[in-house]
């Protein structure tokens, strides 16, 4: 396997995910550097705004241990009483050891201890303030139609907020550039975020650039072995842990490519072959809506935040492709006239 050498040495820290951090920590000596530990990104990105808090927590609370969990369910929904405790505090209210709750800080995003103090007291005004994040309840089988599209919107509406408050910028952009000058883009995706996979290449299609999402799992490792330096991979996988996500984009990684990853758990096993991680939220996950269908919406909201900030990069290029495809599909549109 041939070392990958990239204009890495200048990247900062916010700027590249997992794999990201490692390649600019190994470039210089010109040997393909391991993968950092899935837990480390959290640290080296942008600290999350104060509202992500408790998106943050619905987000990666499955796959935090129990002593984690009470950790972050303590802080989340006491966040006024926590900002007052010391990390020793902390950590004898939630029966845990002072590591468990810097662990769990660094989980959530968050440098140390302290910068997860700040965000708690920033949280709590806010509460008092009355701009606390909503809470949503439950689809239950028995529910009335009106009920169901009432909750749905209020779930759908909060996980928006949620994704937009919790996105790394410095991540968004960081992909944006590369989406924008890449040769060639290859999209993996399994199930409904195939579907998302499939919203972000046509759009990109559409002004011009080339972009791929195989649907079979096979068709994506034998494509990801094409790529080279000057190309995009960009995995969505809202576990982090999908092998037929992850597989593509490790062979892209090892052949050079620039990859990214759109997943709801910043410490899953794709953000080790990721030099840009952008994290998403999904509602609660319930009996009649798995994490699968709700995670779609914020995977969306991605996807158009990337189009609209290359659109915008490439805008002498895209503007015309644009209108050229508006123009060639005019005729689809037309009313047809009276017989």
């Amino acid at each position: 396997m041939s070392s990958k050498l990239k204009e890495t040495t200048e990247a900062t820290p916010e700027a590249v995910g997992t794999a990201g951090a490692a390649r600019a920590a190994g470039a210089a000596g010109g040997e393909r550097p391991v993968p950092a530990p899935a837990e480390a990104p959290a640290a080296a990105r942008t600290v999350p705004a104060p509202g992500a808090l408790a998106a943050k927590v619905r987000t990666l609370a499955p796959s935090m241990t129990r002593s984690m969990q009470r950790v972050a369910e303590a802080v989340a929904g006491d966040p006024a009483g926590s900002a007052a405790l010391t990390v020793t505090g902390l950590a004898e209210r939630t029966g845990t050891s002072e590591a468990t709750v810097v662990r769990t800080a660094r989980l959530l995003g968050y440098p140390g201890y302290r910068d997860l103090r700040l965000a708690l007291a920033a949280l709590a005004a806010e509460q008092a303030a009355g701009h606390a994040p909503a809470v949503t309840a439950d689809i239950a089988v028995d529910d009335p139609l009106p009920a169901v599209v009432a909750k749905l919107a209020q779930e759908e509406a909060q996980c928006l907020a949620d994704t937009a408050a919790a996105l790394d910028t410095a991540q968004l952009e960081a992909a944006v550039a590369a989406l924008a000058g890449a040769r060639r883009i290859d999209v993996y995706g399994i199930g409904a975020s195939h579907l998302v996979g499939q919203d972000l290449v046509q759009k990109l299609l559409r002004i011009g650039l080339i972009a791929h999402a195989p649907a079979d799992p096979h068709l994506a490792v034998t494509n990801a072995v094409q790529l080279r330096a000057g190309d995009v991979a960009v995995a969505i996988t809202h576990s982090g842990r999908t092998t037929d996500v992850i597989e593509p984009l490790r062979v892209a990684f090892e052949h050079g490519a620039t990859t990214l990853a759109i997943t709801g758990r910043p410490d899953g096993e794709i953000t080790q072959y990721a030099d840009h991680v952008l994290t998403t939220s999904s509602a609660r996950e319930s009996e009649l809506r798995p994490a699968a269908m709700s995670s779609r919406t914020s995977q969306l909201l991605v996807v158009d935040c990337l189009f609209i900030g290359v659109a915008q990069q490439t805008y002498e290029t895209a503007a015309p492709a644009l209108s050229a495809s508006y123009e060639a599909l005019a005729h689809r549109h037309a009313p047809r006239p009276p017989r």
